[in-house]
């Protein structure tokens, strides 16, 4: 009995190798595997995003807040071409960090070439703590590049009321 439990030791070595050997390039292989698996991810949504929103009648529409002294946002409204396409209620948590230079996404979508109409409603508390409604609209030509729009509320000093308006990125 001793010497089978012997021959199985000493052969022991020699069979974990060969494990070893054999699961080395399995491993390598599932690792390669994987590696393909995520680039070949990356591309699909590299083309999804190209496809849903190609270059040419995309457009983005960013939201940002100056201050915020004289108008606390409660909710914004977007329309194009009196159709709604994007609605956001805001949290203090969201106020602060639009007062203090942040920037939202607030729509990202496709539009065909030619004249639109951008007819964002705020709705919050203004001056004198009371409900405070406003619009602002912009008249855009929309051509075959992409088109980056920042929605700012800013506030006006010399009134002492916030203002509205339309700022057009330039990539």
């Amino acid at each position: 009995m001793f010497a089978v439990s012997s021959v199985v030791a000493e052969d022991e070595p020699s069979a974990v190798a060969e494990v070893a050997a054999v699961a080395s390039p399995l491993s390598h292989d599932i690792e390669d595997l994987k590696k393909t698996a995520l680039e070949l991810n990356r591309d699909l949504l590299i083309l999804e995003e190209e496809l849903l929103f190609p270059a040419n009648t995309q457009i983005m529409v960013f939201l940002s807040l100056d201050t915020g002294a004289f108008f606390q946002l409660d909710a914004v409204k977007l329309h194009i071409d009196d159709k709604l396409v994007a609605s956001h209620l805001y949290t203090p948590r969201q106020n602060d960090a639009l007062s203090r230079g942040g920037i939202q996404r607030l729509f990202v979508g496709n539009l065909k070439t030619g004249e639109h109409e951008l007819t964002a409603y705020f709705t919050g508390i203004g001056p004198d703590k009371r409900e405070y409604k406003r619009g602002a609209t912009l008249l855009i030509d929309k051509d075959d590049d992409p088109k980056m729009l920042e929605l700012r509320i800013k506030d006006a000093s010399a009134n002492m009321q916030p203002e509205f308006d339309f700022k057009e990125w330039q990539l």
